[in-house]
């Protein structure tokens, strides 16, 4: 019977590849507790002249995490309860993401700053979040430079991902072997911080599937040890937060990491500015041609394969939410953001970005890999979904 039950499981690995192949007290101002020496200011950011280096083929890790899910025989992630966390912030570049966290808790967290001495419990308990809301491009040092005590509670960080902001960190963490199932990730496409410091949903229902089911885009999304406690405090807000597995959660990160990557950057290339709604509206053949060859790359550098039904998602939900937002790319968030190296495979996406850097002066300091094709042989004019000429 075990040799039985071994078998199936191996078949369904298999068949899994083979188609992966196809605040202390809550006062008016936000602050941050005292600061620790940890260079985080804006002004001591500095971007060189990045080499971009390639992946290996296939992630055996993903495979891995597929097994490890079928011996687990569980069909819904454990779910623990929200309550007072830890929030480090550097108290500048990034304080919006940990003002928003804050924000919707119930005023009995403690917001520091990195390497600040760890609270010995919380609200009785000696397990809670950490929710590290660090920029990507600061995230390799601290996690590099983290002292015994803060590697020890490792297992209770919470890391973010999504958007302009947050991009995608996934190769920051597997550098660390800190992409796994009980580390909890947060997805927060979903999630806008306003300028009257309120939280808002701007998640997007795209109506109803066969099974009457709501098609939702953009929501936000958890995973790992404290899903539950994130999803509560996000729900608790009339924020919309699905709790995954990490191999779906995974999908969810890739395919925004996907839409926020390719239509910033149709976006930037145009003779007049153009909106990021504008770009999904508009520019649907020249979007859609690299979504699909970004996928099927993904197949092989990531074994990973998008949901089906990611295109309509990535322009409902670009559609509702962008229409005054301004396209742009941003050197500093270019690893993070426009320079994986899955994205870098798309022949079409490539040439995009020489034309972006040769033609309209940006992400100087940036090595791209080269190109055969002839740049002025891929902007597509005028309006390829309806009549007229953006």
């Amino acid at each position: 019977m075990a040799a039985a039950s071994l078998s199936v499981i191996s078949n369904a690995v298999v068949l899994c590849t083979l188609l992966s192949l196809m605040q202390n007290v809550r006062v008016s101002a936000f602050s941050v507790l005292p600061t620790t020496p940890f260079s985080s200011s804006a002004q001591s950011r500095s971007v060189g002249k990045t080499s971009l280096g390639m992946a290996t083929w296939s992630d055996p890790k993903a495979v891995k995490d597929y097994q490890d899910f079928l011996l687990t025989g569980k069909s819904e992630p454990d779910r623990k309860q929200d309550g007072p966390s830890v929030i480090i912030s550097d108290g500048n570049s990034y304080s919006e993401l940990a003002e928003a966290l804050w924000t919707m808790g119930m005023g009995d967290d403690v917001v520091i700053s990195p390497f600040a001495d760890l609270p010995s419990e919380m609200g009785g308990s000696t397990e809670y979040p950490i929710y590290v809301t660090l920029p990507p491009y600061y995230l390799a040092e601290f996690i590099r430079a983290m002292p015994d005590s803060y590697k020890e509670r490792s297992h209770d960080m919470v890391f973010f991902s999504g958007g302009l902001n947050c991009g995608n960190i996934e190769d920051v963490l597997k550098e660390f072997a800190m992409c796994r199932d009980a580390q909890t990730q947060v997805l927060v496409s979903g999630l806008k911080f306003t300028d009257a410091k309120r939280v808002q949903d701007i998640s997007v229902q795209l109506g109803f599937s066969a099974n009457e089911e709501a098609k939702w885009a953009g929501q936000c999304t958890a995973c790992g040890k404290w899903n539950g406690a994130i999803a509560q405090r996000m729900e608790s807000n009339a924020i919309n937060c699905k709790v995954d597995f990490y191999r779906d959660w995974r999908r969810s990160m890739w395919e925004d990491s996907i839409s926020t990557a390719v239509f910033h950057l149709l976006g930037v290339v145009r003779d007049d500015p153009v909106s990021y709604g504008t770009v999904a509206k508009y520019y649907y053949d020249e979007a859609s041609e690299i979504f699909w060859e970004i996928s099927a790359e993904l197949r092989g550098w990531k074994a990973i394969t998008l949901t089906f039904g990611f295109e309509e998602r990535m322009y409902g939900f670009a559609e509702a939410i962008g229409e005054n937002q301004p396209c742009t790319l941003d050197n500093y968030m270019f690893p993070y953001i426009w320079g994986n190296g899955a994205f870098l495979q798309s022949s079409t996406y490539l040439q995009y970005l020489h034309y972006a850097q040769s033609e309209k002066g940006l992400l100087q300091g940036i090595e791209l890999p080269p190109i055969q094709e002839k740049l002025s042989t891929i902007m597509r004019k005028g309006n390829l979904r309806a009549d007229g000429v953006i």
